[in-house]
C-alpha cells in the first residue's frame, strides 16, 4: 500500500507517544508506588483504578463522537485535561489524593484512543488491514522510553516516574494538534442500531473473551517488575525484558497485514489466546531462569501484538457507520478496563497468598477460558478478503 495522501507520520506519532506513555505505566508504574512505601494490595488498588475508567470514559466519549462526528477535537479536549489532572501527582502522594489524581487523569486520557483508532481507520478506508503499519509506531515508542528510562532509574530512583509521564503526556496532546480534523468526518452512510449488533451471540463471545485475556494480563501488567526484581534482576535487564515483548510484538505488526487475510481474524484470536495462556506458565515457573523469561516475552508478539490487531479488525468489521466510535469504545472498555481493573485488583489480592507463581497460573487459566468461549462461539465469519 502507498501512502500517498496519508497523513501516515502524524498518524504514527500519536501511536508513538501514547504508547510511550504506557511504556512508562506498564513496567514502572508499580515500581514508582512501591518505592513511595504503597503495599501490594494498594498497587493493585491503584493500578486497577487507572484502568476501571476505561469502562465507562470511552463509552461516553464514544457516543459523543458519533453523534456529533468531532472526533479529533474530544482527542485534544481530553490530551489536554489529562495532562492538567496528572500534573496533581505532584502535590502529594497520600493513598487517597493519588487514587484520585489517577481517576480523573486516566478518565481523559483513556478517552482519546479508542477515537483517534477510528480516525486511523477512516484514512485508511478499504486497507484497514494496514493498520499495524502505523500502529507499529506505538510499539517503537514503548521499545525506547522502557529502555531509557530502565537505565535512568538504575542511576537514579523512581523519582523520576511522573516527570516521565507528564513529558509523554504532553506530546500525546502536542502530536493530536497536528492531525486533520477532517480525517474524523469520513462515516459509512449503512447504520446498523447499536443495539442489533449487540443481540448478537459472536459479539457476547467476543466481549467475553476480551475481558478474560485482560484478566489474563493483570498479574503482568501490574506486579511483573515487583516480581523480577524479587528475583535479583536489575532494573535495566527489566527494562530490556519489557522491550524485548514490544519488539516480538513490532515484529507481528509488521506482517499482519499479510497474516490477516490469509487465516482470518478467528484463528489469530484463538492462536493468540493458547501463546499466552503458555506464557503465563513460563513466567510463573520459570522466573530464574532467563532464557524461559526471554521465550515468554517473545509470546508477547501473539498475546498483545496478534491479539489486538484482529481484535481492532474485528471491531471495525462488525461495528459499522456511526457505530465505529462506540465500538472500538466497547472494546477498550471490556478489555483494557474492566479485564485489566479486574486482574490488576484480584494479582493484587493474591500476590502474597497464596503467591505470584500460583497467581501467574490462574492468569494461565483464565486465558485458556477464553480460548474454549471462542473455539465454541466465536464462528469463522470472520475472514478479510
Amino acid at each position: 500500500m502507498h501512502f500517498s495522501g496519508l497523513p501516515y507520520w502524524r498518524l504514527s506519532g500519536f501511536y508513538l507517544f501514547y504508547f510511550a506513555t504506557l511504556g512508562i505505566l506498564v513496567p514502572y508504574w508499580g515500581l514508582y508506588l512501591q518505592w513511595e512505601g504503597f503495599s501490594a494490595r494498594q498497587i493493585g488498588e491503584l493500578t486497577a483504578i487507572l484502568l476501571a475508567t476505561r469502562i465507562i470514559a470511552p463509552n461516553v466519549w464514544g457516543w459523543i463522537a458519533d453523534y456529533r462526528g468531532q472526533r479529533l477535537r474530544i482527542v485534544r479536549l481530553a490530551s489536554l485535561l489529562s495532562i492538567v489532572a496528572f500534573s496533581g501527582i505532584f502535590i502529594s502522594q497520600s493513598y487517597y489524593w493519588v487514587a484520585v489524581v489517577l481517576m480523573v487523569f486516566s478518565f481523559f486520557w483513556n478517552a482519546s484512543l479508542p477515537q483517534f483508532e477510528v480516525t486511523t481507520l477512516q484514512h485508511l478506508g478499504e486497507h484497514s488491514h494496514h493498520y499495524s503499519k502505523i500502529r507499529v509506531w506505538g510499539s517503537i515508542g514503548f521499545i525506547c522510553v522502557v529502555v531509557l528510562l530502565g537505565w535512568l532509574m538504575d542511576r537514579y530512583d523512581a523519582g523520576i516516574v511522573p516527570y516521565a509521564l507528564l513529558l509523554s503526556i504532553s506530546g500525546i496532546w502536542l502530536i493530536s494538534l497536528t492531525v486533520p480534523e477532517s480525517a474524523s468526518r469520513h462515516l459509512s452512510l449503512n447504520h446498523i442500531p447499536i443495539k442489533q449488533v449487540l443481540k448478537q451471540p459472536a459479539v457476547h463471545a467476543f466481549l467475553a473473551i476480551c475481558f478474560l485475556m485482560l484478566v489474563s494480563h493483570g498479574p503482568y501488567y501490574t506486579f511483573y517488575s515487583i516480581y523480577l526484581e524479587q528475583h535479583g534482576y536489575s532494573r535495566s535487564l527489566i527494562g530490556q525484558l519489557w522491550a524485548l515483548g514490544v519488539v516480538a510484538e513490532l515484529m507481528v505488526f509488521m506482517v499482519m497485514h499479510r497474516w490477516l487475510p490469509r487465516f482470518g481474524i478467528r484463528k489469530v484470536i484463538l492462536g493468540s489466546l493458547l501463546m499466552a495462556a503458555f506464557r503465563w506458565l513460563l513466567i510463573a515457573l520459570y522466573a530464574d531462569q532467563v532464557v524461559m523469561l526471554v521465550a515468554a516475552q517473545s509470546l508477547h508478539a501473539a498475546s498483545y501484538g496478534a491479539f489486538h490487531a484482529a481484535s481492532i479488525a474485528w471491531v471495525h468489521q462488525h461495528f459499522t457507520g456511526r457505530n465505529q466510535g462506540r465500538g472500538q469504545a466497547l472494546y477498550s472498555s471490556m478489555s483494557f478496563g474492566a479485564g485489566g481493573a479486574v486482574g490488576s485488583l484480584l494479582s493484587g489480592y493474591l500476590w502474597l497468598t497464596p503467591g505470584p507463581e500460583i497467581t501467574y497460573m490462574l492468569a494461565a487459566l483464565t486465558a485458556s477460558s477464553a480460548f474454549l468461549i471462542g473455539f465454541i462461539w466465536l464462528k469463522s465469519t470472520t475472514s478479510l478478503s
